[in-house]
């Protein structure tokens, strides 16, 4: 018999519907797991079952009460701590904030309870979901990193801990930590999620997405959490897409299981049926990129202002230097990188005219051994600064046996079809 842990989210949200699954047995089944595993794992920041089971045995009751059930009833969510929980402390992965409890949720959070789901725990994130990483092992070899900053949110979707797992993107957070422990990662357009309620780091990059076990789930959550329609991925798809293979300015960041697995996921989807031609990208649009870590920590030093001011003995030394090296660079500099953002975002919306999507790397190869670095955002800052739709799907294995991925990207907006064009990817590379 199936263990109910380890049902997606779009099964168990059936079984919750016809009644042969109840949240109360659904939510003790994930926590059987977290048991089982967590001792290694490391995914949470702070989890209380016997908070779970009490969200778990309201909402039982409210059905059996007759009292309509949301779209996500009785799904586990993980949420990074860097999203606030009135029921928990949000303690943003800092010294600084320990024992901090919100009077509040985050939006995100406040949408996801309104929807059913039950909010299992807060998930580990680097500090301040920067560079500093937390303790999360990596499930398919905990000897490796899960990948950051979202480190805890893939690590216990992809361990079965939870159906989705909060994330948010400054750099590469969703997608890498997705990608290295073998999980699905979407990190919407920019703004699709709103942000109340988050630590908010970086102002023109900062987006929330989520981390699930299938593209099918992404879509059902996405949609369960905002009322918007995201479709049905695991459809068959009208036709092949024609897709953009674009390795991007950081090509020489590519290790080769990912220069083969690119390679093998684009002649596959070709014989698929998929019209697959390389391309360059414009010159503004690498001028983006080459501003990316001058606006991200000019805007991260606006936004930790308090903490530097008060309290920066308690800030890592890996932050503390690049707070002050984007400080150091004064105003002007950090305009004329936000322009150069918008000025990236027009030309690669002419860029992608004429095609469906763009296929490229998600990491540069499998997660680094060891939990002192994250990885490299290599092939996600870009794609993050340019506001886009952006998937992973896990699509083999490297040379030690961990999940790669590869990542489509589509136009602003959409969303829809960056999740479709994706489960096509992955259906046609098997």
């Amino acid at each position: 018999m199936t263990d109910p842990a380890d049902l997606p989210a779009t099964a168990a949200a059936r079984r919750l519907r016809d009644g042969s699954l109840t949240a109360m047995d659904l939510t003790e089944a994930l926590l059987d797991r977290v048991a089982a595993r967590e001792p290694v794992l490391r995914a949470f920041a702070w989890l209380d079952p016997a908070l779970a089971r009490r969200q778990a045995a309201a909402l039982d009751a409210a059905r059996a009460a007759g009292r309509a059930a949301g779209p996500l009833h009785g799904l586990a969510f993980g949420v990074k701590d860097v999203l606030d929980t009135a029921d928990q402390p949000s303690q943003y992965g800092s010294p600084i904030w320990a024992g901090h409890r919100p009077r509040g949720d985050a939006a995100c959070v406040a949408a996801a309870r309104r929807a059913g789901a039950v909010i299992l725990g807060k998930t580990v994130t680097t500090e301040f979901a920067t560079r500093h990483p937390g303790p999360t092992a990596n499930p398919a070899d905990p000897r490796h990193t899960p990948g950051g900053s979202s480190s805890g949110s893939a690590a216990g979707t992809a361990a079965g801990y939870f159906h989705a797992g909060f994330g948010t993107q400054t750099a590469g957070s969703i997608i890498r930590p997705a990608a290295y422990c073998g999980a699905v990662g979407f990190k919407p357009s920019y703004g699709t999620l709103h942000r109340a309620g988050m630590k908010v780091m970086s102002e023109s990059l900062d987006t929330i997405g989520v981390i699930t076990r299938t593209v099918g789930d992404a879509a059902f959550v996405m949609a369960g959490l905002t009322g918007r329609d995201y479709g049905a991925p695991e459809a068959r798809a009208p036709r092949a897409p024609r897709l953009a293979l674009c390795w991007g300015p950081t090509e020489a960041e590519a290790k080769p299981e990912t220069r083969a697995l690119l390679d093998r996921v684009a002649a596959t989807a070709a014989r698929a049926g998929a019209t697959v031609e390389p391309i360059v990208l414009p010159p503004a649009v690498v001028g983006g990129l080459e501003a990316h870590a001058l606006v991200m920590n000019g805007e991260s030093a606006e936004a930790l202002g308090w903490e530097l001011n008060t309290s920066a003995a308690q800030l890592s030394p890996v932050l503390r230097e690049r707070m002050d090296w984007g400080r150091a660079q004064g105003g002007p500099a950090l305009a004329a990188g936000q322009a150069a953002f918008a000025a990236a975002r027009a030309a690669f919306a002419d860029a992608m005219a004429g095609y469906d999507a763009i296929l490229t790397p998600s990491a540069p190869g499998e997660a680094p051994e060891g939990l002192g670095w994250t990885g490299d955002p290599a092939f996600n800052s870009l794609w993050t600064l340019l506001h886009v739709p952006c998937v992973t799907v896990p699509v083999g294995a490297g040379p030690r046996g961990l999940p790669l991925g590869v990542q489509v990207v589509a136009g602003f907006g959409q969303d829809r079809a960056a999740l479709a064009w994706a489960e096509w990817v992955r259906q046609a590379v098997g």
